[in-house]
């Protein structure tokens, strides 16, 4: 497959990626979706949206019940992607403050795979702090800041501060029950969630790439803090994995209820490549019509009068990017309308304050589905030769 980079448009714009090559990262996908789904009972779709929005470079939030498998299904992520090669020399090593320490953090779990084995340290941060492939982090309404982010303590032998990485120094951080926390400590997500960094004392430390959160949420239950519409908002999507069906069930009883389930389960794409797909996913095409469409969608939520604060901007990017990605995930090297229409929902529920909160915010968003008109606003004069309308289209 040639370089992106070698694919530059005609007229010297963005790169553009050819069906062909849609095609060929998307089989290379497709093995993704298999590896995981020969291990967790997860719905297709389900899954390609979450794979979408990773590759996207977003965040997901699970809203679910207990047990279904939420951890299960991000340690199946994570071990899915080959590390190795992204290990760098000095693991351990001193930055401006001292040598890099482990969390010792209460109520937070380090990096291991089903079978309990630890994993190694993928690679380093910019600042020498180690990097690990998984981290899951319990949440409890005692946890501080420090314990998800870290902290500097003094070393009396050496004279000299020593930071405690905390376990969000991984590519994939699985925050389980996050409405557990605190508002405090919820908010320590907010600075890595956008920017993909932390500050802790006054010094900024970068967080790797690729870094991806999943959020389980509880839906009931005592002692639970929702979060505030601004974190929410800077989650790409909101899934359910739901109950799985009977067939299915007695499949997961009798597969999982061995010690050596995961027996054989094995990496099948490399961090180089995951890394690949998430810069190609701006060479995917969303036409003028298309995103004049979201536009419109998301503007129609801010006037509803069943909704008290509507989507912002940034659900438009974000809803444009995960279109993008899961175009890509499918094969195609275009946005359709029906792409659009089809993430809205998941992608942009989440985000609404309802008058009532009784109010479903799906319900409002099929009727703006159902009542915004899909036509070709480009005007004629900005039409190009030979271009089809893809406004109206629903498949390349």
């Amino acid at each position: 497959m040639r370089s992106l980079v070698d694919a530059a448009a005609p007229d010297g714009g963005a790169p553009v990626l050819s069906a062909a090559e849609a095609q060929a990262v998307s089989a290379e996908i497709q093995g993704l979706l298999n590896n995981v789904r020969s291990l967790i009972y997860i719905e297709p779709r389900t899954l390609e949206y979450l794979i979408a929005a990773k590759i996207a470079g977003g965040h997901v939030i699970l809203a679910d019940s207990h047990g279904v498998g939420k951890t299960s299904l991000a340690r199946a992520l994570a071990q899915s992607i080959d590390w190795r090669g992204a290990h760098r020399a000095g693991a351990g090593g001193v930055d401006g403050g001292g040598s890099i320490g482990g969390s010792d953090s209460a109520g937070v779990t380090g990096g291991a795979d089903g079978a309990g084995r630890e994993f190694a340290h993928a690679d380093l941060s910019a600042e020498n702090v180690p990097i690990e492939s998984f981290s899951r982090i319990q949440c409890t309404v005692d946890l501080l800041p420090q314990d998800i982010l870290g902290f500097s303590r003094y070393e009396l032998s050496t004279s000299s501060l020593i930071f405690n990485r905390g376990p969000i120094f991984a590519h994939f951080v699985l925050c389980d029950e996050i409405n557990l926390l605190t508002p405090k400590t919820q908010g320590s997500f907010f600075q890595a969630m956008e920017e993909q960094a932390i500050s802790i004392e006054g010094k900024t430390y970068h967080l790797p790439d690729p870094f991806f959160i999943i959020a389980t949420m509880n839906l009931k239950g005592a002692h639970l803090f929702p979060l505030p519409v601004p974190q929410l908002d800077r989650f790409m999507v909101q899934l359910s994995l739901g109950y799985p069906g009977e067939d299915d069930e007695e499949r997961i009883v009798h597969q999982h209820g061995r010690d050596d389930s995961w027996r054989g389960f094995a990496p099948v794409v490399g961090q180089t490549r995951l890394n690949e797909w998430q810069g190609m996913v701006d060479a995917v095409t969303i036409h003028e019509e298309v995103i004049a469409y979201l536009v419109t969608l998301v503007r129609q939520t801010r006037g509803h009068p069943a909704v008290e604060t509507g989507a912002s901007p940034r659900s438009g990017i974000k809803v444009s990017r995960l279109a993008r990605a899961l175009a890509l995930v499918r094969g195609d090297n275009w946005v359709s309308i029906d792409l659009i229409k089809e993430i809205f929902l998941p992608a942009v529920a989440h985000r609404l304050i309802m008058q009532d909160p009784a109010t479903p915010a799906a319900g409002v968003l099929e009727e703006i589905l159902d009542t915004v008109p899909v036509e070709d606003r480009r005007p004629a004069s900005k039409a190009r030769a030979g271009s089809r309308p893809a406004a109206l289209a629903a498949g390349p």
